[in-house]
């Protein structure tokens, strides 16, 4: 006959029955305690899954150590420590995606790309350009042109003629174009 290696294995091959007999105590604090220990474990995960899982996680290490604790009255400290060691080892254990290199695997533009931060730089300059224009030369520009409004459908939305939204246009375009900040992006 073998003795066995580990205690938790010892009880695995115990028939169920057996072991919810062993601990009527233990089934009894679990169904007293589970709302609270859950909120604690809620309070150490940003998933309610997750919080599931580390709850019964720390409980089978409560349930092997049941015969250990001497003081039952500090149970709901000894669960609550299993939860934090517990959640602290999964964080230890997280598998890294990083890792350091000599090169960066960025990948090459495509030829005739433009540069994404001088084309994020020429937005932003174009942007503090429109914010200079006049409240209604602004509006009348962002409808045109970043909304893809007809003049018919920017007149109507605005109640002017539609010759007022292309002067107006015309002259906003004037003013862009003199603007010089927008001459030092490009």
């Amino acid at each position: 006959m073998t003795t066995p290696v580990c205690t938790s294995a010892s009880t695995a091959a115990v028939p169920a029955a057996t072991q919810s007999l062993a601990y009527p105590s233990f089934s009894s604090y679990v169904r007293a305690r589970q709302s609270v220990l859950l909120r604690t474990a809620r309070s150490l995960t940003a998933n309610p899954s997750d919080a599931e899982d580390l709850l019964q996680t720390a409980l089978a290490k409560t349930y092997v150590a049941w015969e250990r604790i001497e003081d039952h009255r500090a149970l709901d400290g000894y669960v609550r420590r299993a939860l934090l060691n517990t959640r602290t080892s999964q964080w230890r254990k997280r598998k890294v995606d990083e890792f350091s290199c000599d090169e960066l695997p960025e990948p090459e533009p495509a030829p005739g790309a433009a540069d994404p931060a001088e084309q994020q730089a020429l937005r932003d300059a174009m942007w503090q350009a429109i914010m200079k224009l006049p409240a209604r030369q602004r509006a009348m520009v962002v409808l045109r042109y970043y909304e893809d409004l007809s003049e018919v459908q920017t007149a109507e939305v605005l109640g002017v003629s539609v010759g007022t939204v292309k002067s107006a246009v015309s002259r906003a375009l004037g003013k862009l174009r003199e603007d010089p900040e927008l001459g030092l992006v490009r």
